[in-house]
């Protein structure tokens, strides 16, 4: 058994790593501030974790050090982060400062209480100027817009701790994660909750651009299995969570559409610059934003390579996609209904 510190743990990912790591008998401590986290998704069949959840904010030192001074961590799983790209392109201090600022934090804490490792969740996104598919962990052309500039930093200073301290750190690079606890509620939720949420309240759902996007999904159960495996490496290393295949964001919704029983209510398109005009704020003088990136962004094609964690891990994904949107679709509708959205 490993005493373990989830950060994020009230989030889509963190909290399903938690639960899993519960019932694999670890003792585990839980910090979330709340900003994006919900206490829903702390609820599971055999275990309740929201009276024990630590509501605060990572960046808070004098919390965040008696912590660490009184629990003597093994390993530290940091899901914390603004991941959303608008929020984190609208107030890029506060990203860098959760994102950045927030990892070195923690980093320096593993350091000063000698916990064993820590496991970093990044992101595909720092891919994102790539032009050779699929990616690969050991080539990035520089990502250009903010999250994933902040997520791709981070990477640096966990490497610089391992150089610098011998601190084993493993850098998990998500593509696009789906399942159930995906975020279905916020305003922007990711496009698989946006579709179900639209479709269960009887809308089209607007696809930007045709549709065509490719991207690669993964299941959340298949990354946590990646994430459980990890925690056993003792270097430094930085590794795809993917299927490395891809599917059209129009396949998607149409599955989403034949398993909610609609699909003969259609889909509708914009252009791509629909998804961003939502936020004015970019577009202002005297330096409104390069709109050929935001372009790029919703256009993007994304498909990692996943041969690294079949060889070093020995890790391949088994949730299909169509298993995979079951799934899913039964936790969004039930969680959409309950809140009191659709029929």
């Amino acid at each position: 058994m490993s005493k373990i510190l989830i950060t994020g743990a009230a989030g889509f990912i963190g909290s399903q790593l938690a639960h899993r790591l519960y019932r694999e008998k670890n003792e585990v401590v839980l910090v979330d501030d709340f900003s994006y986290g919900s206490e829903d998704n702390l609820i599971f069949e055999d275990a309740d974790f929201r009276s024990s959840i630590h509501r605060k904010d990572i960046r808070d030192l004098e919390f965040m050090n008696s912590l660490f001074q009184k629990e003597n961590f093994d390993i530290v799983y940091h899901i914390a982060g603004i991941t959303p790209l608008p929020d984190c392109q609208i107030d890029p201090p506060k990203a860098v400062d959760v994102n950045v600022r927030g990892t070195v934090i923690l980093l320096d804490l593993i350091r000063k209480y000698g916990v064993k490792k820590m496991i970093f969740a990044s992101t595909s996104a720092v891919y994102e100027n790539n032009k050779d598919f699929p990616s690969v962990e050991d080539h990035v052309e520089k990502p250009s817009l903010i999250y994933p500039s902040t997520k791709y930093t981070a990477e640096q200073y966990c490497r610089a701790y391992w150089d610098a301290y011998g601190i084993p750190v493993v850098v998990l690079r998500f593509a696009n994660v789906y399942g159930p606890h995906i975020d279905c509620l916020r305003t922007q939720p990711p496009v698989m909750g946006y579709i179900i949420r639209e479709n269960l309240l009887g809308n089209k759902p607007v696809l930007h651009s045709t549709g065509d996007q490719e991207r690669d999904f993964i299941f959340v159960e298949d990354l946590i299995d990646l994430a459980v495996l990890v925690s056993k490496s003792e270097k430094y290393d930085t590794v795809n969570v993917s299927t490395n295949k891809t599917v059209s964001i129009n396949t998607i919704a149409n599955m989403i559409a034949a398993e909610m029983g609609c699909s003969d209510r259609g889909i509708d398109y914009a252009d791509t610059s629909h998804y961003w005009y939502r936020y004015p704020a970019l577009y202002e003088k005297p330096y409104p934003i390069n709109e050929k990136l935001l372009e790029n962004e919703v256009l993007k094609y994304t498909c990692l390579s996943n041969g690294h964690a079949k060889e070093a891990y020995g890790w391949t994904p088994k949730t299909s996609l169509e298993e995979g949107i079951r799934k899913t679709v039964e936790f969004c509708v039930r969680e959409l209904k309950k809140a009191g959205v659709g029929k």
